[in-house]
């Protein structure tokens, strides 16, 4: 049964925003969510059991326990939680994860950042604005996030969670930055931190390690990217409009 399995009721927490990280064009999202989860030291709080999502059971080095591949971290002292995921979850079942995950969200009066890269090629620092559903226009001019600059689309699973918010009217803030197509971009993650969570969230992150360990984290992150490139329709990407018509 489709469900959300919370492990830590001792966390206290209010009206949470939540960081979304699904892999995706550039795995801002994901490198995004992995920062937020270790520079905090975040605990795990639940475990996603929505349908749509890959069976599968993951494992890291030195630690004999199995994870689902898509997991809630939570801090109670910052009102986060965060979206962990470690598999791509595929179109053709995205909108019954979407359901899921977005009921719970409403239930639980979570304000959900949902994080997508556009293929770009670019020069110096990404560019970013931000979309929205319920207030979230709001929370963006609050956060002074500007608007798309051209028409376009957020696909994928992404996409499906941005679509299931505006049809249940949650509040949910959608931020798309330029990142690259073919490699890791932790470049991209820091402006979606610095320019977009931080504001939103209304929390200071240190995203010193991204510049730091940036050409580390492409690398540990290159299998997924590489990954993501071969199943290209299971990745969460924000796409000019024209490329629909």
């Amino acid at each position: 049964m489709a469900h959300i399995a919370v492990h830590r009721d001792d966390l206290a927490l209010e009206s949470p925003t939540l960081v979304e990280g699904l892999p995706g064009v550039g795995l801002v999202g994901k490198i995004a969510a992995d920062h937020l989860v270790e520079t905090f030291e975040m605990t795990e709080y639940a475990s996603i059991h929505c349908d749509g999502l890959p069976e599968i059971a993951v494992y890291r080095q030195g630690d004999q326990q199995l994870k689902p591949p898509v997991r809630l971290y939570a801090d109670a002292e910052r009102d986060l939680l965060v979206l962990q995921s470690d598999a791509p979850v595929s179109p053709s079942t995205a909108d019954e994860f979407a359901t899921c995950l977005t009921g719970w969200l409403a239930d639980n009066d979570v304000t959900p950042i949902y994080l997508s890269g556009m293929p770009a090629k670019r020069e110096g620092t990404a560019s970013m604005y931000g979309v929205g559903t319920g207030d979230g226009k709001a929370l963006l001019s609050a956060a002074d996030i500007g608007a798309p600059t051209i028409d376009g689309a957020v696909t994928g699973p992404t996409g499906a969670l941005l679509y299931a918010a505006q049809r249940q009217g949650l509040d949910s803030v959608g931020l798309v930055v330029d990142a690259d197509k073919q490699f890791p971009d932790p470049a991209a993650a820091r402006v979606v931190l610095e320019d977009g969570v931080q504001p939103l969230a209304g929390i200071d992150i240190d995203t010193e390690a991204l510049v730091e360990h940036a050409e580390e984290i492409s690398e540990a992150k290159a299998d997924l990217a590489a990954q993501m490139q071969q199943a290209n329709d299971e990745s969460t990407s924000a796409k000019p409009l024209g490329m629909f018509q």
